[in-house]
């Protein structure tokens, strides 16, 4: 395994940048190992995560950004890397709706609410509040496809998720609910856990410990020097119509890459077990569903 680059796949999202920016940029130390980097839209990846290529292929990421309820699919195959995960305290995606003023969530039952994939947390939270809606699968990129779709009457809603979840009021949308609001008041203010980075199993013990630990280097690295690493994802944005600058992206990278994003403490992980626990209940997650963290 370790005469061929590691390969990381991760999503375009600026947290996801944030904690790999360093070790792509030979910020840290890679203790020999070399990487290789892809990045796809968060549905994409987690279909990258059930592949079932052959290792030798060269077709498998070795570290893949996955959404927490997409992990308790393949944890089979997975280790949860402790870090890198993205967690909403109180705030997580949005569920919006056209005009100023939202109906309430339960308005939305047998409705069409667009959605970024059928694999993602969101719409696994979002099931668990309403178990009855049409879910219409809305691809995040490009980032105005959710309004647009919304503006031409095809869904009655649209779940949002990343960045376009703090630009929807200047899209001419309001709030039906803030998931991670709602999921704080169903868990008695447990965080929720969005996502996070699967490592293949297959890897060995020892070669899953030297990539968590570069990993590791990369996010801490990153942590200590922000302002360099979020000039250098500015300069490099390319998704014009998502509008950041730093003061949006400060504030995105102070949601989803902070404390719980160097190392999970009790409290998240405590509510990956009680997601997957009601999602196991719901028919949702698999009965086996359960998180195996690696080093």
């Amino acid at each position: 395994m370790t005469g061929r680059p590691i390969r990381l796949a991760f999503s375009p999202d600026s947290d996801d940048i944030f904690m790999f920016w360093p070790l792509l940029e030979g910020k840290v130390d890679t203790e020999g190992l070399s990487f290789t980097a892809e990045r796809a839209d968060t549905e994409t990846l987690n279909r990258r995560a059930e592949s079932t290529a052959d290792a030798s292929s060269g077709e498998r990421p070795d570290v893949v950004a996955v959404s927490i309820a997409q992990y308790a699919r393949v944890a089979r195959d997975h280790l949860l890397l402790p870090h890198g995960m993205s967690v909403g305290r109180g705030y997580g995606p949005v569920v919006v709706a056209p005009g100023a003023t939202a109906p309430p969530l339960a308005s939305f039952a047998g409705k069409r609410v667009g959605v970024p994939g059928l694999r993602t947390t969101a719409y696994l939270v979002l099931r668990l509040l309403l178990p009855e809606f049409e879910p219409v699968v809305v691809p995040i990129a490009p980032y105005a496809r959710a309004f647009e779709e919304l503006r031409a009457g095809t869904i009655d809603a649209a779940l949002l998720i990343h960045e376009g979840r703090l630009f929807y009021e200047r899209e001419g949308t309001s709030k039906v609910v803030d998931l991670g609001e709602a999921w704080a008041r169903e868990t008695n203010g447990l965080p929720l856990p969005l996502g996070g980075n699967a490592i293949r199993r297959d890897l060995g013990p020892e070669l899953v410990e030297r990539v968590s630990r570069v990993c590791r280097a990369s996010i801490r690295w990153a942590a200590d020097n922000a302002p360099e690493v979020t000039r250098a994802l500015l300069a490099a944005e390319t998704r014009a119509d998502v509008g950041l600058d730093q003061a949006s992206l400060d504030r995105y990278l102070a949601m989803y890459a902070n404390a719980d994003t160097l190392d999970a403490p009790a409290d998240v992980r405590r509510a990956i077990d009680v997601l997957f626990e009601r999602g196991r209940g719901a028919g949702l997650l698999p009965p086996d569903a359960r998180a195996d963290f690696a080093p």
